[in-house]
């Protein structure tokens, strides 16, 4: 490790994946000091797994209006996001606005996506059904047995790994520090506000405030010492790659269900995800591996011509309702951003802007309220 170069920051941020990375980064640009404390390498964890689908409309769920709120908000910051970071960094984000497809792969999935397509026309989303043939129009390498489904224009895509080389780079250029390998133990206090963090090497970094960006992790830092539930929820996802200058199946991101498939302009087709709890097992199995490639395979048959090239497991920071915890904490100086589920890519641009303006500002946006941590102590109370 590293050891960082000042005494004492504005702000410490444990965590070096895109949420942590993106708040990190505009505090910077705010003009405080911030260094970013990673325990491994920066966006090599839960960051480096995810997809990067930017795809609210078609996450939609019965029952989480203020997760769809969220989505919504940071989608519509995305363009102006991955432009402002590509310029600052000088690296692409590979933000991509293709559009989404969830189909049917048999008669028995209609009802859901009816039902689903119902609730997002209720809600003024722009998702519109389609028949079997406009499916197979707008995707040829649709299987024949396709059902029918439903197209959101606007949902997208980015590619995480080159997302979060770009924050840390231009992180970097704004005056912050990111230390990797380096592990927080506890989140220091004196009285009721934190004065910075402790790593497991005995190294003491002082700061005014301390942001938890540290995804299922996280509430083992609670200086309180019960911590928000933020669980890991292990998901396994599958890298795919066209051959011998075969052209890539599919133009759009392609859901179902049971799996999501998601082009790349490098000739790569990621497809996911497996949810299962499991506690910090990231060991890949061929349970796992199967079951993606079998649903895979009945939607876009092509798959099978892909080349295998590489498994991954990540560990999503999920919470009871699926919402993530955001703002301030119990203790003075402490910020929560953690537990987005799987919407950590989607969410950074507008988690990150809000992180940002309490920690210049000390104001917190109250569309955000719903997200607050103590909401967690109000139902076990």
């Amino acid at each position: 490790m590293e050891a960082p170069t000042k005494d004492t920051y504005d702000v410490a941020v444990i965590g070096g994946g895109l949420i942590g990375l993106a708040c990190a980064w505009r505090a910077a640009e705010r003009g405080l000091s911030v260094v970013v404390l990673e325990r491994g390498q920066a966006g090599a964890a839960t960051s480096s797994v995810a997809a990067g689908m930017l795809a609210p409309v078609t996450e939609t769920d019965f029952g989480e209006g203020a997760v769809l709120s969220l989505g919504l908000a940071s989608r519509d910051l995305w363009p102006g996001f991955a432009a402002e970071l590509e310029e600052r960094s000088g690296l692409p984000t590979h933000f991509t606005e293709s559009g989404a497809l969830v189909v049917a792969a048999e008669r028995d999935d209609v009802g859901e996506l009816r039902r689903l397509n119902d609730l997002q026309r209720e809600l003024g989303l722009d998702a519109e059904w389609l028949g079997p043939r406009e499916c197979r129009r707008l995707e040829p390498g649709l299987a024949p047995r396709i059902a029918g489904g439903v197209l959101a224009p606007r949902d997208a895509h980015v590619a995480p790994r080159a997302v979060a080389r770009a924050l840390a780079e231009a992180f970097g250029a704004a005056g912050g520090e990111l230390v990797e390998g380096a592990e927080v133990a506890a989140i220091d206090l004196d009285g009721d506000r934190v004065t910075g963090v402790s790593t497991v090497s005995g190294a003491r970094v002082r700061a005014r405030h301390v942001v938890v960006a540290a995804g299922p992790w996280s509430p083992a830092l609670d200086p309180g010492g019960s911590g928000p539930p933020v669980r890991p929820v292990k998901g396994q996802l599958i890298e795919l790659r066209a051959r011998h200058a075969q052209p890539v199946p599919i133009d759009r991101i392609v859901r179902t269900p049971r799996c999501y498939l998601v082009p790349r302009g490098d000739d790569c087709v990621v497809l996911g995800a497996t949810v299962e709890e499991q506690g910090f097992d990231t060991v890949p199995t061929a349970n796992g591996v199967y079951r993606l490639l079998e649903a895979a395979w009945e939607v876009v048959p092509e798959v099978g011509e892909l080349e295998l090239a590489d498994v991954r497991v990540g560990l999503r920071p999920g919470t009871p309702d699926n919402a993530a915890v955001l703002g301030p904490g119990a203790f003075e100086g402490l910020v929560w951003a953690t537990g987005h589920y799987r919407n950590g890519v989607l969410d950074a641009p507008v988690t990150a802007r809000a992180v940002a303006g309490l920690l210049a500002d000390g104001a917190w946006p109250d569309e955000l309220r719903p997200f607050a941590p103590e909401r967690f102590a109000k139902v076990t109370a």
